[in-house]
């Protein structure tokens, strides 16, 4: 029986069942498994992909929509590989077409590598930021924090949740509330009682990546960083956005290098909603 062609192949919701063979997409093109994080974004997103007749997956995307469940008002894209065998057969563009017309009215972003960019600017996203990657070990340096910094509590989370809406500009209920069994830490500071700002650490492969980190300045952000390196003897890994210039120098001088920039980018909207101040870097760049 002859191979159907690429473009009659149907696209096709995953879902968690499809883990290893995203998974298996991802090895196949030279990035981690991160099998964990895979698993966050097909319980919380959805997957879109199209089967290989030959075993697998041909091509495969996660869109993480936050708002309302029926009327997002903001959808992040992630994760959009296409197998080594098959690139640069225009499946990557169809799959992103299929996503784009799917999520109708709703605004989009997503973080493109160099590579990735110029697919998204033909289907029309802007450049509206960027973000540079940084990761290793951190090395404690000067006096500790003035701002308090603990362990977050399950009494916590409804203050977290407001915090979060008000920063994000969009709620993202469902994706925060896993936070306490995706992570490994989640601390809080805290100000007079009041919670000022949160970050998580979760694992990925050798790393612990930080995020989100939402901190109502740069010194808290800095405090609720230095907590969480307290508390693991991975490198850290996290990816913060270009205009908090502050706290990627003081990173840096602590024993994190750069690795990388993306592009951050936008269908729809002029750019992100909420308080870009207090967000200093996002849960994944694959979910926002």
């Amino acid at each position: 029986m002859p191979t159907p062609s690429l473009a009659a192949l149907p696209i096709r919701r995953l879902t968690h069942r499809d883990l290893t063979a995203c998974a298996d997409l991802s090895e196949d093109r030279g990035w981690p498994r991160e099998e964990h994080k895979w698993g966050l974004l097909l319980s919380a997103g959805k997957g879109y992909g199209i089967d290989d007749p030959a075993g697998g997956l041909v091509t495969a995307c996660i869109v993480t929509e936050y708002g309302a469940p029926d009327r997002p008002t903001l959808g992040a894209i992630g994760m959009v590989l296409v197998a080594e065998r098959h690139a640069r057969q225009g499946v990557g563009r169809r799959l992103m077409r299929h996503v784009v017309g799917a999520m109708g009215p709703a605004p989009l972003t997503l973080h493109a590598t160099p590579n990735g960019r110029p697919l998204y600017e033909e289907l029309g996203f802007k450049t509206t930021g960027r973000a540079e990657m940084v990761c290793g070990h951190f090395t404690p340096d000067g006096p500790p924090s003035d701002v308090a910094t603990r362990a977050a509590t399950a009494e916590d989370m409804s203050a977290i949740l407001r915090l979060d809406e008000e920063v994000f500009g969009a709620d993202r209920t469902h994706v925060i509330t896993r936070l306490p069994a995706f992570a490994d830490q989640l601390r809080v500071a805290e100000d007079g009682g009041r919670i000022i700002g949160y970050a998580a650490a979760w694992p990925n492969m050798a790393t612990h990546v930080v995020g989100p980190l939402i901190a109502r300045d740069t010194e808290t952000a800095k405090a609720l960083l230095a907590s969480l390196a307290a508390h693991t003897d991975r490198p850290l890994r996290t990816d913060i956005d270009v205009r908090h210039e502050e706290l990627l120098a003081w990173v840096k001088c602590r024993g994190l290098e750069s690795v990388a920039f993306n592009a951050v980018m936008t269908y729809g909207i002029a750019e992100l909603p909420g308080d870009w101040s207090r967000r200093f870097a996002p849960l994944t760049v694959a979910a926002g």
